[in-house]
């Protein structure tokens, strides 16, 4: 089966200090190592702007570098009550359908809470579901911690709806002691979004350089879930400097990814 071609984008948390400089300078180097897609972090739904920037301001960014939103990292409560509708805003003008809670750490902790989670992203599902857009969650090491003999990644994607993303971070996964390719063999087409990030290597390694079995999570990303993002999360200490992150690319391509 000839490799599929699925678009690369970069979490831009990779490049956390050069988007604090200028945030139209690091779109336009991202752009220029080849990656397609960006991935902002951090949004709260508090405010329509991120780092400052009103979001018609970044999509004429993104645009002038040819950059599609291929997703955002948001806190829990971006997706609750009134700040979803500004949430919901900001990504349409963006541009982007792949609404994802980035991590959290304290719901993720009790059966309660990841089903209190699990029905924040349920609930805020059928709502952006008639707008094209799709809430879903991203995977750190301690989702897989288990409560009564179970991960609490199994917990939550067993309660929430097809339609939820299950975003799994290769590295993150494994570092928490859980099994990333078992897990995208459990839930297969939930992974619409994934992260790349390998782990077993010597400090700054990029993808390729660590243990992960990546022919075979490529194989499933797209033969059981149909991935239609897969978004670099690597990069250098504080978010300084674009090595790593073009490294990461080049060993994508390397691997026939681009």
């Amino acid at each position: 089966m000839a490799d599929k071609k699925i678009p690369i984008g970069l979490q831009l948390f990779s490049v956390r200090g050069e988007c604090s400089k200028d945030l139209s300078a690091t779109l336009k180097s991202v752009a220029d190592i080849g990656y397609v897609g960006f991935e902002p972090w951090g949004y709260g739904g508090d405010k329509l702007e991120w780092m400052g920037h009103n979001p018609k301001d970044i999509r004429k960014m993104a645009d002038d570098n040819g950059l599609k939103c291929c997703g955002i990292h948001l806190a829990t409560g971006a997706l609750m009550g009134d700040n979803l509708s500004r949430t919901i805003e900001l990504n349409q003008i963006l541009g982007n359908n792949f609404l994802i809670i980035a991590a959290d750490s304290q719901r993720m902790k009790t059966y309660d809470g990841i089903m209190e989670l699990a029905k924040i992203l349920n609930e805020a599902s059928e709502k952006l579901k008639p707008l094209g857009m799709y809430s879903g969650y991203h995977a750190h090491g301690f989702d897989f911690e288990k409560i009564d003999g179970k991960p609490a990644w199994d917990i939550l994607f067993s309660n929430t709806n097809k339609d939820v993303i299950m975003q799994m971070d290769i590295g993150n996964c494994a570092s928490g002691g859980g099994d990333p390719i078992a897990e995208l063999k459990q839930f297969p087409g939930r992974a619409r979004s994934v992260h790349l990030k390998d782990y077993g290597g010597p400090p700054d390694s990029v993808i390729g350089e660590g243990v992960a079995d990546w022919k075979e999570i490529f194989r499933l990303c797209e033969t059981e879930h149909n991935t239609e993002w897969y978004v670099v999360e690597e990069g250098g200490r504080d978010g300084l400097g674009f090595d790593i992150c073009r490294r990461s690319f080049e060993a994508l391509k390397r691997m026939g990814k681009v």
